[in-house]
């Protein structure tokens, strides 16, 4: 039997699986994310770990941690854990790989819609006594056939963002790590990130990669927020350096309550729902579950974190 601490209660029966294997579950109560104190505490004694992206899981907390063998992040990125702290210490990463795709490419294309259209706009508009007839120029937004879609990223949920633009008439384009990412957005209507959080991306889309970008162009971000310069985007934004934006992810996250991006004008802000849907959220707590379970059985996890740069 092995003890495994949960950072949060999860949706499915990912937590009932561990343990009906045997295993001792203890789960970090309430709505909010465990105190660095909380999580350094309940991994004390733990052989396992099941870490939200909320967690950051360093070097320190896997010194606190003495009978760690592995963690797995339910999440399809990593950037909340140190790889290279974890792969020092011989303790297996697992992440939620391919579960996310179609449920991130539902909320992309939802964004895209929205943003498009000016939907927050209309709505809060008619909700607030501003729609007074039928407007011949009120609430224009873009047609879709014909808009050119930038797509960074040429992974799976980039895949899957075009596979839904398509229909629509769009002129679909990739750009990855070897592209002239500058010449490629200086082209497209409309901008979609689909790309890891790592030392390389951060930051990508700064100043003057939105200065590349059309004065009217759309850029949507729904991978982590931290690609994107949040301050450059503000002031471009402001500015009218592009369009418009829509986000699912910021940074920090969540901003405060008094942070610019909320008054940055059209910017589209929701609470980083990419897998928010039931049928994902359990898949994330399977995916989990298989890779504490494999790892805790000295098996390999079914689907482990990237290697770390260094390894």
């Amino acid at each position: 039997m092995a003890k495994i601490f949960v950072a949060r209660a999860l949706p499915g029966n990912a937590i009932e699986r561990l343990r009906e294997a045997g295993h001792e579950v203890t789960i970090h109560g309430g709505s909010m994310p465990p105190t660095r104190e909380q999580l350094i505490a309940g991994v004390a004694e733990a052989d396992g770990l099941l870490s939200l992206l909320t967690d950051r899981v360093d070097g320190e907390l896997l010194d606190s941690a003495p009978q760690l063998k592995a963690v797995a992040n339910f999440a399809v990125g990593c950037d909340n854990i140190d790889l290279a702290a974890a792969a020092e210490r011989g303790i297996p990463v697992g992440v939620a790989a391919h579960v996310l795709t179609d449920a991130t490419a539902d909320l992309t294309m939802a964004l895209l819609l929205a943003a498009a259209r000016n939907l927050p706009e209309g709505e809060r508009d008619a909700r607030e006594g501003r729609w007074k007839t039928w407007e011949p120029e009120g609430w224009l937004g873009r047609e879709l056939r014909g808009a050119k879609l930038l797509i960074i990223g040429r992974g799976r949920i980039g895949q899957a963002v075009a596979d839904r633009a398509e229909p629509f008439g769009m002129q679909i384009s990739f750009v990855g790590r070897n592209d002239d990412l500058h010449a490629a957005l200086a082209e497209a209507d409309i901008v979609s990130i689909h790309c890891p959080l790592n030392d390389q991306t951060r930051h990508m889309i700064d100043a003057a990669a939105l200065a590349a970008m059309k004065p009217d162009a759309l850029l949507i971000n729904t991978t982590r927020g931290g690609v994107v310069d949040q301050a450059a985007l503000i002031e471009a934004l402001h500015a009218g350096t592009i369009g418009s934006a829509a986000l699912d992810v910021t940074d920090p996250e969540p901003p405060p309550a008094d942070d610019p991006i909320y008054s940055a004008p059209n910017c589209l802000i929701v609470p980083h729902i990419g897998s928010a849907t039931a049928t994902t959220r359990a898949a994330m707590g399977n995916c989990a579950a298989d890779n504490l379970l494999a790892a805790l059985a000295g098996e390999p996890m079914p689907t482990p974190a990237p290697s770390p740069p260094s390894a």
